[in-house]
């Protein structure tokens, strides 16, 4: 009796079992029929203007949507409706997902470019209706007078900002960095420009692009010594900055200090190893310490960087002219 009553239950669980699974797979189907449906009800809603309806539905089925084609189209969806219903949070965490999951995507790269500038635009735009007087909207105003060449316009915007603010940082560097800007600068115009980022340094003496700027108007000056203390300055602000660590190295080969301009080239060809021009001084140096190998290896480099730079700036271009040797 007791073996008989076993044998019942065994058998109860196992139909049990067997019929739990087959609800299991039946609703499968079902769930993932579900889902397709309520992605493209959010998606009809979204591209016929109804986005607060259809923005509930994209946020749900864009994760649980596996199809590339249908998920890239809800993305979209997703984020013009956010633009639409000024949630520029929403539009922006679709944009990251969007790159994340189809990387280097041309359509996807070219929404992320335009989203991005209609988000500037409105930021501007409430900038100058929240505080038109503030220095901020000012200074916004005079970044876009330069972008179109209006130097002077540019300049006074920035001028009101040192009327109300005498030492607001980064001011005078902009307005030298504007004077230098000017087509065919003469001589006046850098002394200018000089006096700027002097006052620049006295306000911010951690702006290493004074420095740097400071460094650079001094080696086309010929007046190396000066050129590399700036430099030097500039290299121990940002130790990023590939620029100042290329101009030190440049300024301490001029001077013929070629074991001192070492160790800034070096850190030029790390931190971008496709500059012919550090490759270039860096093979002068090796060559001038005696380390022949070295020198042959960067000139190869410089070679083989300077032919990428040609085929990626000038296709089918005439060859340009080596690096400036040292003076």
């Amino acid at each position: 009796m007791r073996d008989l009553s076993k044998t019942i239950l065994t058998g109860f669980l196992l139909l049990l079992t067997s019929a739990v699974t087959q609800s299991q797979v039946s609703k499968k189907p079902v769930a993932a029929a579900d889902s397709s449906v309520v992605a493209e009800r959010g998606a009809r809603l979204a591209e016929t203007g109804h986005c607060a309806e259809a923005m509930p539905l994209l946020k749900k089925s864009f994760p649980q949507t596996s199809d590339k084609d249908l998920k890239l189209k809800l993305g979209f969806d997703a984020v013009r409706c956010a633009m639409t219903l000024n949630q520029p949070d929403v539009a922006v965490d679709f944009l990251r997902l969007l790159n994340r999951q189809f990387p280097h995507a041309p359509e996807v790269l070219y929404l992320t470019v335009h989203i991005y500038s209609d988000l500037s635009l409105r930021a501007s735009q409430e900038l100058a209706d929240a505080a038109p007087a503030s220095n901020e909207a000012h200074q916004l105003n005079a970044e876009s007078l330069e972008v179109q060449g209006k130097w002077e316009e540019a300049a006074a915007e920035y001028r009101r900002i040192l009327e109300h603010n005498p030492h607001a940082a980064g001011i005078h560097f902009r307005l030298g960095r504007l004077l230098l800007s000017k087509p065919d600068p003469d001589g006046s115009l850098a002394e200018r420009a000089k006096q700027e980022f002097r006052q620049e340094l006295e306000i911010d003496p951690t702006n290493a692009g004074a420095e740097y700027v400071l460094g650079e108007l001094a080696r086309q000056a010929q007046q190396i010594p000066e050129a590399i203390e700036h430099f030097t300055r500039a290299t121990r602000l940002d130790a990023g900055f590939v620029d100042a660590f290329l101009g030190l190295g440049m300024a301490l080969v001029s001077n013929k200090q070629y074991s001192e301009a070492i160790t800034p080239l070096e850190t030029v060809v790390k931190l971008r190893p496709s500059n012919p021009t550090g490759h270039y001084y860096l093979s002068i140096s090796y060559g001038h310490v005696g380390r022949k190998n070295d020198a042959e290896k960067e000139a190869i480099l410089q070679r083989e960087t300077l032919e990428e730079e040609r085929k990626k700036n000038q296709p089918g271009s005439p060859e340009t002219p080596e690096a400036e040797p040292p003076r």
